[in-house]
Parts: structure tokens; sequence; C-alpha cells
């Protein structure tokens, strides 16, 4: 029985490797063909059966765990092994049937790209944030899926080559710790922007390509180099932007919930431009998480006058219905500041947000006078339209203080990330993104992409 067994093998690895066109398989006998291979194999099985069925049945019992244990201790023997060569065929044809195409809505899937050189230091023994290996969890339904981690090294990468295999091996164990389904990879560059970029660009083949980036919302970037992290974080959202890559950035990472820490509440969408329906089905995902699956989404939407509400409403209600998205819709009028003077609800909130929107203007004409010195001593000029920055700073006060004023016991909130306007310093989008998130301890704010995400019954 084991002497067939050792044929049938013999004869089925012939016929892989034939079959596969494997570039080591060189038979000397020229007659060779698959056929013959398969044939042999064949009836090596049709023998043994013959000759005995119930041993048959315990020799190949045998053969099945000795080629179990060979595949998780046997590494003292190199003798490779063809089902290797199936499944890199294999690969290779679905990628190709993937072709470059835009994916249908019906089979997009997120591939995050992650990117975890996070706004600040970590322990030696750390290679990622371990809240970022959880949120990319939280991205995929039942965990399938491929993420890809991100590091980037600043340096040279002749000198920090061997360097960087290092890192690249303990994220990648650190991934497999985390029971996280992706792949590491370490980019060395001479800075982080000039790494992301390269990134953004080269990662992925094909419609495997990453499709979210999804990064730590620098809360440090005033304690540290301010204009070093701000031009840093600015520089990535126009990249995504220009590549047409979907954002996610995720304010108060820390206190993001583990596996088995359960949340209670709602989750809670301001949709606030169109992206294509991401929002909407990260909402859907972090309902089959464990720890969110006690939750409830709403969705707030903003109307600018009273007599648009309730035909939002309803338009909104069917836009979910016809996605089989369960969802409380909500709209919110949102008007000038003056104009809720008469909500005393809102009244002693109106203090801290009109203290806060005074401090970043402050700082702002500060930092443009700066600016403008520089740029005079420099021989250049520069200007800063006063009426667009206060523009800006009021809609993200605004926006805040309803976020306040409806989410505050949410478990997680979601926004509509702003892009960086043209001709604002990075540092003025700094401005404007905290006083959106000020007082919020947990936030996702998403940028979609030109793709829709979600699609109705028909």
């Amino acid at each position: 029985m084991f002497f067939l067994l050792c044929y049938a093998g013999v004869n089925l690895s012939c016929f892989l490797l034939d079959l596969l066109d494997a570039p080591s398989w060189r038979p000397r006998w020229k007659f060779h063909h698959w056929s013959l291979s398969l044939i042999g194999a064949m009836l090596c099985i049709v023998i043994m059966f013959l000759i005995s069925w119930t041993f048959t049945i315990v020799s190949l019992a045998l053969a099945s765990l000795l080629y179990y244990y060979v595949c998780l201790k046997g590494k003292a023997g190199d003798w490779g092994d063809g089902f290797k060569s199936a499944y890199f065929q294999l690969a290779l044809r679905s990628l190709r049937s993937l072709g470059a195409n835009q994916v249908h809505p019906k089979n997009w899937y997120p591939i995050p790209l992650i990117f975890c050189r996070p706004w600040g230091k970590l322990p030696e023994n750390v290679p990622c944030h371990p809240k970022l290996a959880d949120f990319a969890n939280c991205m995929k339904k039942k965990g399938r899926g491929m993420s890809i981690f991100v590091s980037i090294l600043d340096g040279d990468y002749n000198e920090k080559a061997e360097e960087a295999k290092v890192a690249c091996r303990q994220l990648g164990a650190y991934i497999d710790y985390k029971n996280c389904e992706g792949v590491a990879e370490i980019i060395v560059a001479e800075n982080m922007q000039e790494g992301f970029r390269g990134i953004v660009q080269t990662m992925g083949l094909g419609n495997l390509k990453p499709n979210i980036v999804v990064m730590r919302y620098p809360e440090i970037w005033r304690q540290e180099n301010s204009k070093e992290i701000s031009e840093t974080f600015v520089s990535i959202i126009n990249d995504c932007i220009v590549a047409n890559k979907a954002v996610v950035t995720v304010k108060g990472l820390d206190e993001w919930p583990g596996e088995y820490q359960k949340q209670f509440g709602t989750i809670d969408l301001y949709w606030i431009v169109r992206d294509g329906g991401l929002m909407l089905l990260l909402s859907q995902l972090l309902l089959t998480k464990e720890s969110f699956e006690s939750c409830k989404i709403q969705v707030f939407c903003i109307a600018e006058e009273d007599t648009e509400a309730e035909e939002l409403k309803t338009d909104v209600k069917k836009f979910l219905y016809d996605l089989r998205m369960q969802a409380e819709v909500i709209v919110i009028t949102m008007k000038s500041w003056e104009a809720h003077r008469e909500d005393q609800g809102l009244e002693t909130g109106r203090e801290d947000a009109m203290e806060a929107f005074s401090r970043a203007r402050k700082r702002i004409v500060l930092q443009a006078a700066d600016m403008k010195r520089k740029m005079n001593a420099e021989g250049g000029s520069t200007s800063v339209n006063e009426h667009q920055v206060n523009k800006f700073l009021y809609t993200t006060l605004k926006l805040n203080a309803t976020i306040l004023r409806y989410s505050r016991m949410a478990a997680v909130v979601l926004v509509s990330l702003p892009p960086p306007p043209p001709n604002h310093p990075p540092y003025f989008y700094m401005e404007y993104m905290d006083l959106l998130v000020e007082n919020i301890p947990r936030l996702l704010m998403v940028r979609g992409y030109r793709k829709d995400v979600v699609t109705l019954f028909t």
C-alpha cells in the first residue's frame, strides 16, 4: 500500500509540475506528457482499492497526517511542494481574470493601506500601534480580506536595506500576533512625504491595489514639530485625492475598543458630501463586530433650509431602504451661529466654542504675519484671504457644535473629511481640523473616492 502511495505521489508531482510549466521541471524522457503521470497516479489508487479498500483508507489517512506534519514541522528537507506551484498559477490566473477595470460595487472589497508610523513614538518592540490592527479588522467582514501594513524609514536605501528587512519581519510577526490578515511592507525614503508618494503610486497589482488609506489623526501636531507634521498630513491627503484613494483618519485611536469590549449606544454618521457610500458601508462593517453589534446607526443629514428637511429625509430613507440598510434618519438644519441664540441648551457650549474659535483665529493671524515676514525677507510675496479663513473656521465650528449636541454619547462618530482648501497653508488646515474634532472622543473622518462601493437592488 505504501509503495503504491509513493508511486502515486511521484506521478502526481510530475503531473503538477508538467501541467503548470514549472521552470525547474526538466524530465530526461523526451516523450513525457502530463497525461501519462495522471494515468499512473490514478492506476496506483485503483490498484490499492482493488487489493483492500479498508487498508487503502487507513493508508491514505496516515499519509495525510504525515503530509500535514511535514508541512508544519518538516523544515529540514528542501524538497519543495508541487501544490505551491499550483497556488502560484491559480493566483496569477485569478489576477489576470480580475484585470484592471473598475470593480463593480457588488464585488468591491476594502483593501486598507494601514499607515503604521504614528504621529509620535512607540516602544521599540511594537512596530505598529496595536489599535490600528484592531481597526483594520473592523473594516473587514468576519475578518476576511487583505490589509497592507506600511511603515517608512527615513534615510538612504543602500544604508538601511538590512534594517528595513529586519523591520519588515518584525512587522509581519506582529500582524500574525494580532490575528490580522495582511502583509507587511517597509519602505526606505528620504522623508515621509516622498515615501508615501511612492507607496500610493506603486503598491499592489491590478485590482488588488489598496483603495483606502487608514492613518491616525495627528493630535500631537502642535506639541511636536507643527510644521513638519502638518505639512506631511496635508501632503498625504492631497496625494490620496490625486491617486483616487479613499481616506479614513481615526481620532481617539487610543480609546478604540478591543475585540471583546462591548459598546452601546449609536454609530452616528454625518453625511455631508457624496462619498460613494463608503461611510455607510463602514458603519455596516462595524456592526458585524462583536464590540459594536449592540449599537444602532443614525444618519444625520445637513439641510440649509427648513423647507428642505422633510423632502431630504424621505429621499434618504428611500435610499437606505433600497440599499438594504437599517438606520434612523435625522435631518438637521444648519443655520448661521446667531440663529441659535434662542436655544438655551446650546448657549453654554457656545461660549466654549467661541473661545476656541477666537484662539484658533488668533494663532492663524500670528502664523500669517510670521509667514509674511519670512516671504518679505526672501523677496517674495504671500496673501491670505481672511474672509475664506473665517468661513472655514465658522463652518468647522458649527459642525463640531452640532456633533456635540446630538452625538455626545455615541459609541463612534463618522463625518466627511474636508479636503485641504487650495492656497491655504497646512498650518491653517490643521487649525480647521482641530476645531472640528475638539471634545469628540472617538471620531472617524472619511473621504470617499470617485467610485460607488454600495449598490441598489437594480
